[in-house]
């Protein structure tokens, strides 16, 4: 496997660890009648505390950034172009994910967007140098 694709493999299992944080705290929140029920045209997001609430977006925030990060992986494995380069940028990504949870959930302001930023831009240059 390559780096990138085991970096890519530990974002999917950091999302889970994201759905666990989120979870526990808003099932808490909530209540069972809730979160088992249909949710027809409530916003629970709305209805938890702020952290909680943070937990969701940060999740949420993650899902968008994993189908950037699955295609640079993909496409820097199956071109077999993986250098020190990308799989830098592979664990870059990682790592800023990692640190966005605690940053998203705390209120961490600049730096929540900075961090936000390095994901990004390291999946941005893996797509730019899977065409060079």
């Amino acid at each position: 496997m390559t780096p990138e694709l085991t970096a890519l493999t530990l974002a999917g299992l950091l999302q889970v660890i994201q759905f666990g944080l989120m979870s526990v705290p808003a099932n808490l929140e909530l209540g069972q009648k809730k979160t088992l029920g249909p949710r027809d045209n409530l916003n629970l997001e709305s209805e938890v505390s702020a952290r909680t609430g943070r937990l969701i977006r940060a999740m949420n925030n993650h899902f968008e950034g994993l189908i950037l990060f699955s295609m640079a992986c993909v496409i820097i494995t199956v071109s077999d172009q993986s250098t020190a380069f990308t799989s830098a940028c592979a664990y870059a990504y990682l790592a800023a994910r990692v640190l966005y949870i605690p940053a998203y959930a705390f209120g961490w302001s600049p730096w929540r967007s900075f961090i936000w930023a390095v994901g990004f831009f390291a999946t941005t240059f893996m797509l730019i140098a899977a065409l060079f």
